[in-house]
């Protein structure tokens, strides 16, 4: 699979639009359809009925088990369900329809079940717009490079050189302080990481994904690496490191970024990344020259880490995130992240977090928030004058992610913002609420780090930012 000149996988054959989700959905309707046929009155009054019975309990089985485990505060589509429904019944077609059938519809039954769950992952990748086309798929799967990604022994030869694009170098950074198992992480170095005999001091920012995650999403899913390249053109080849981390260990362990029974996330991202970061690449030590940009989970972890945390961290952006770090109830919570221990359950809740600490001094956040019905940010939460309020929802060639978009709002998620930064604001965290419509998705996680760079390359005082 091929992407463009710029390293770009939104460009090609769309998996959240467009021809090929719809015939995939057409030709597993066509062949349940044919499965089914008409064949025997006990056929079609006995058993098809019952395999219809058994898809629909599928469903609602997955669906509770969904809402039992908390594995997404935003309400999947309706669609997802139906398609479940359509894979577990598919199965049981297959089973109970085998004795007796001609040997093109035993065949027509196998290849039934993949193609309705097919239909499952593409509704479901639709839902939260992970991959947006066949080359982000693809390039996922096979672990396929990075746009830019060169290895580290790769570093000293470029050192010198001037160049239009940054880099993209996968680390395996040592889990020394936390004894976090985690997967291979990222750092992203502007164009003026290079440009003279030996690094420039930078400032850097953390970049956090969602629950279900791999350290490279924000540059597969997100495409954010031709944001911050597109950023330092125009600021002279300057932008910040970027250090795209594991904050799970594995693609579906929600650790919440927190210490618990799922692992010492948070201790891995304090005590084991920030210290290489700055080590390894040269970058400053300073916790007013970093900052912790998080989407979904993410950006839960950004405001969480700052406000433990501000002799390490000045600044975040949260997109999107929930009031505090959430897995089910709080009972479940409690449970699932802490290990029934609700003494953690406060030390990482970030509005006691900050009552408890008082006053903050130079620390300043971003939150960029969804929402179905757009609203004014408040005014009484802004930072700077007339940068906060509504903006227009994210636009992709490729086609957007819907998720979100049933009515049913994500009721950790609803007002986090507000409620948050008017905390934060008590405390003298300096804060703004943007507001946009859109789904809780990977595109609008993308318009919203576009949005939010600058903001942010502001506040953690990355070379020519207020230019």
């Amino acid at each position: 699979m091929n992407f463009n000149a710029t390293g770009s996988y939104h460009h090609g054959v769309s998996l959240l639009g467009g021809w090929l989700p719809l015939t995939a959905e057409i030709v597993t309707v066509a062949a349940v359809i044919a499965v089914v046929g008409w064949r025997s009155a006990r056929w079609r009054l006995l058993w098809v009925p019952v395999c219809v019975a058994v898809g629909t309990l599928g469903a609602l089985i997955a669906h509770w088990y969904m809402d039992s485990q908390g594995l997404s505060s935003d309400p999947a589509p309706g669609a997802l369900w139906i398609w479940v429904a359509v894979f577990v019944a598919a199965v049981a077609l297959a089973v109970i329809g085998w004795r007796g059938s001609r040997w093109w519809r035993r065949g027509l039954s196998v290849i039934a079940i993949p193609l309705s769950l097919l239909c499952v992952g593409l509704v479901l990748n639709q839902w939260v717009g992970y991959y947006p086309t066949v080359a982000a798929a693809w390039g996922a799967v096979t672990s396929g490079p990075l746009p830019d990604q060169v290895s580290a022994d790769e570093l000293p030869g470029l050192r010198g050189t001037s160049m239009s694009t940054g880099k993209v170098v996968p680390v395996d950074i040592p889990d020394t302080s936390s004894g976090f198992a985690h997967r291979t992480e990222y750092v992203y170095l502007p164009p003026s990481w290079f440009a003279g005999p030996t690094p420039p001091t930078l400032p850097a920012a953390m970049m956090i994904a969602g629950e279900f995650n791999t350290p490279a999403d924000w540059m597969r899913s997100g495409n954010i690496t031709t944001t911050v390249d597109a950023y330092a053109n125009s600021h002279g080849g300057q932008a910040p490191i970027l250090v795209f981390v594991d904050a799970g260990g594995s693609f579906n362990n929600d650790t919440e970024c927190v210490d618990g029974p799922r692992g010492n996330s948070a201790d891995h991202l304090t005590a084991d990344v920030r210290p290489y970061v700055v080590s390894t690449f040269g970058a400053s030590a300073s916790p007013s020259n970093w900052g912790v940009i998080g989407w979904s989970m993410g950006g839960t972890c950004a405001v969480d880490l700052t406000v433990m945390h501000p002799d390490l961290f000045g600044s975040f952006v949260d997109i999107a995130g929930d009031l505090g770090p959430t897995s089910g109830t709080k009972e479940q919570t409690v449970d699932r992240l802490y290990g029934g221990n609700s003494a953690q359950w406060a030390r990482f809740d970030p509005t006691t977090v900050m009552a408890a600490h008082g006053p903050y001094t130079g620390v300043s956040g971003l939150f960029e928030d969804t929402s179905a019905s757009p609203r004014r940010g408040n005014a009484a939460h802004t930072a700077d004058p007339g940068q906060a309020g509504n903006r227009p929802p994210p636009s992709d060639t490729a086609g957007s992610g819907y998720g979100g978009r049933d009515g049913t709002p994500d009721n950790d998620e609803k007002g986090a913002a507000d409620a948050l930064c008017a905390a934060a604001t008590a405390q003298q965290v300096s804060c703004a609420v943007h507001t946009g419509a859109g789904g809780h998705t990977w595109q609008f996680a993308a318009q919203a780090f576009n949005d939010g760079l600058p903001w942010l390359a502001t506040r953690i005082g990355v070379p020519g930012a207020a230019a």
